[in-house]
């Protein structure tokens, strides 16, 4: 089969690989359907983050089961499934608890050793605490079929997932004011996120008029271009110099946590799930304890949430499809990439 690998800084291929097959009793193979490349993989592209030449990559998908082990009783082939961006065996300690990215027994897509997302097929470990079914009416070759509603589904598997895990992290609730530090595909979902847990105000930080436009479409109703000092002031100015109840710091950067933190209203919270770089330094523990202001984030357990924010997808009560405004096929994967890291592309779908 086909699929995605990484060799070096800016060297993506996409190369014949053995094909998937069943390693273990609780295994299944997935035909990939949809998969999408995500704003963590260009840590990997841009050499920010070291890896063996010849890795799998990716680590969002969606598709259709062709083969299961024999001790998998929840799924069978011909049946579609999302996958979460991280594989847990439901059992242990952390999955019982809901911190399916803690299991013990877990691990992520593209890691040595594992199949990644973007190719044709991929083996699930543990298919039957790791995959939950979809519709097979979803499927593009069915007579119903609906591609942007699967679209929106594939977002389950990480971005719409880490915003949820983002809001909650916040503390966000009906009638609170919310600010949203980044306006990558995260932060973009995690004002959908906001409005469908009730937010009266959402404040989306971001500088990119396209973005901005999805923003409002999730349901934004301030856009705060600014950066750094500029921006905490307007956000200052915007909530009668009290700042926001719920803060999500979407990015990972010292400026962003910095400015989340200084945007948050006294007694208020910020759920962070940029991942961190260069910001050993970004928390102010003065200015955290004199306005009581909490922190909460981190990895989001995507797995818990999709059974509570799959339903919403399927009747129309959220779309985050709008994150994807490119669409290549496998052979089009190392421009989208490229299109990612230039910024002309938000987020990019792939079908294979």
């Amino acid at each position: 089969m086909r699929a995605t690998t990484i060799h070096a800084p800016y060297d993506i291929r996409v190369e014949e690989v053995p094909d998937p097959r069943i390693q273990r009793p609780g295994d299944a193979v997935v035909r990939v359907m949809r998969s999408c490349i995500c704003g963590s993989d260009l840590w990997a592209y841009r050499g920010e983050k070291a890896v063996e030449p010849g890795s799998r990559i990716g680590h969002e998908f969606l598709g259709m089961v062709m083969e299961t082990g024999s001790e998998v009783t929840s799924v069978k082939p011909g049946q579609l499934v999302v996958a979460p961006f991280v594989w847990s065996d439901g059992v242990c300690d952390y999955c019982a608890e809901g911190l399916t990215t803690s299991c013990e027994h877990g691990g992520f897509w593209g890691d040595p050793g594992s199949d990644g997302g973007q190719g044709e097929a991929i083996r699930v470990p543990f298919a039957d605490a790791t995959l939950v079914r979809i519709p097979e009416e979803l499927a593009p070759d069915t007579h119903d079929g609906d591609s942007r509603l699967l679209d929106a589904v594939l977002t389950l598997s990480d971005v719409m997932g880490t915003g949820h895990h983002a809001a909650l992290g916040a503390g966000v609730r009906p009638g609170a004011t919310v600010a949203v530090v980044g306006d990558g595909a995260v932060g973009l979902c995690a004002v959908l996120a906001a409005k469908r847990l009730g937010a009266e105000r959402i404040i989306a930080l971001g500088r990119h008029e396209a973005r901005a436009a999805v923003a409002r479409k999730f349901g934004a109703t301030d856009v705060v271009p600014e950066r750094g000092d500029d921006a905490v002031a307007v956000v200052q100015e915007l909530t009668r110099g009290q700042g926001a109840h719920a803060v999500i710091e979407a990015v990972g950067t010292e400026q962003s946590m910095s400015t989340a933190l200084r945007i948050a209203r006294p007694g208020g919270a910020v759920g962070y799930v940029g991942v961190p770089h260069g910001s050993g330094n970004a928390l102010d523990l003065r200015l955290m304890f004199d306005r009581n202001i909490a922190v909460r984030g981190g990895v989001a357990p995507v797995r818990t949430y999709i059974p509570e924010l799959l339903p919403d997808v399927l009747d129309g009560t959220i779309d985050p499809s709008p994150v994807f405004d490119m669409t290549v096929d496998l052979d089009g994967v190392a421009s989208g990439y490229g299109a990612m890291a230039d910024r002309t592309a938000l987020k990019v779908l792939i079908k294979p």
